[in-house]
């Protein structure tokens, strides 16, 4: 089955997480992505959660998000390699790269010079702060992103103080605006024939996935504070309790659901409480209710209250590990973890996220090995291998 992007060809200089991620999206569902790194790998090939990975060159982290894609290695500070990206532009629909900006247009290789080559190219840079600005040049890295974006003003305990997410949020978010971004232009492309420079800021990324907050004090006037576990409907019972052997995220957002829970934690006596009789109340009688409710869940372990509660209609979940989850019956059912035999053995991976019904996201094969399709990729351009050899021996690839 054809999947949205193939005969979509990609030269990729991106690196690290967010750059990669993008690509890894449009490589999901069919683009040839040819990665290009310097003759020693990217510093991600490396990272040193697992020894025995970093030594491969594949470490886990950069094998998550260079699935499908194709290794080229050049060294970019010298003509020749600056002449094959060339040669690439002139066949490619998009170019990606996450260089501070600036760098490539250095290298003779940044949107004026590639555009010029050709117009139809599809050039997305991702930076920390974007092409424009006074803070254009300023490094963006997922933490800092994370500070500044006002994520980490209402992430974290009143009494413990602000904390990062558990993961790189700022990084995947703004992977993920890049594919969407990218996407767009090529479906533009199709009506006009045009191609364009897309320009996608980490920090502006991530406000948009902030809208709600932004128009809670642009519109509302409201001051965002740290909220702890509770969510954003600010309701007494969508937070996180202590369970018998745990914890338990309640979602319990609405009067049937309300319901449903002190009823199945058997304090249905709650339900003609003044104290409980609306929300605001509930808010302001906040410990009480808390007690009542702990006190309750603390009979059974969190994993069983989890199935009690979800077939009472109360929605809720446990704590779950990626190890756990990732053997969801649900996960398992969707296949939404993707399997590959590799020479390293049998591995799994997240795949797109999402399904389509025909032609969806599909993981081929594992991230390359440093350089592995060096020579496969100059073949197509028409250097025969004495010219590759001359290539190697020159240390350009």
């Amino acid at each position: 089955m054809t999947r949205p992007f193939e005969g979509v060809k990609i030269l990729d200089f991106t690196q690290v997480l967010a750059g990669p991620y993008a690509s890894y999206q449009l490589a999901l569902l069919g683009a040839d992505v040819i990665k290009v790194e310097r003759r020693e790998g990217e510093d991600m090939r490396r990272t040193p959660l697992s020894r025995e990975w970093a030594e491969r060159g594949l470490a886990p982290a950069f094998q998550a998000i260079n699935g499908n894609k194709r290794s080229l290695t050049l060294d970019l500070q010298k003509p020749d390699a600056i002449a094959i990206v060339r040669k690439l532009a002139a066949q490619v629909d998009v170019v990606m790269e996450n260089f501070r900006p600036g760098v490539m247009d250095k290298l003779g290789i940044g949107y004026e010079a590639l555009s010029a080559i050709n117009p139809k190219l599809i050039y997305c840079a991702v930076s920390g702060f974007g092409q424009t600005g006074p803070d254009r040049l300023r490094p963006g890295y997922d933490g800092k992103m994370q500070a500044l974006s006002g994520i980490m003003a209402i992430t974290g305990h009143p009494s413990t103080g602000p904390t990062r997410a558990g993961f790189a949020v700022c990084d995947v978010l703004s992977g993920a605006t890049a594919a969407f971004a990218v996407s767009s232009a090529l479906y533009q492309r199709d009506r006009t024939g045009k191609g364009q420079l897309v320009d996608v800021s980490m920090l502006e990324a991530t406000l948009a996935f902030l809208s709600g907050q932004i128009a809670d004090w642009s519109v509302a006037g409201h001051r965002q504070q740290l909220s702890g576990n509770q969510a954003v409907s600010r309701k007494t019972t969508a937070n996180l309790f202590k369970a018998g052997d745990g914890y338990i995220l309640l979602a319990v957002n609405n009067e049937k659901q309300y319901r449903a829970l002190m009823t199945t934690l058997g304090r249905e006596d709650t339900l003609s409480d003044p104290r409980f009789a609306d929300w605001f109340s509930r808010n302001e009688n906040e410990p009480a209710l808390r007690a009542i409710i702990e006190e309750a869940l603390a009979a059974k372990p969190a994993r069983e209250w989890e199935t009690i509660l979800e077939d009472a209609g109360a929605p809720c979940a446990s704590i779950w590990k990626t190890e756990e989850v990732i053997d969801h019956p649900q996960i398992r059912a969707r296949g939404a973890i993707q399997e590959l035999d590799t020479p390293y053995g049998r591995l799994r991976f997240a795949g797109s996220g999402f399904k389509l019904a025909h032609g969806g996201g599909k993981l081929d094969r594992m991230a390359p090995e440093l350089g592995a399709d060096t020579d496969a990729v100059l073949s197509e351009l028409g250097f025969d291998a004495a010219e590759i050899a001359a290539l190697r021996a020159r240390e350009i690839v």
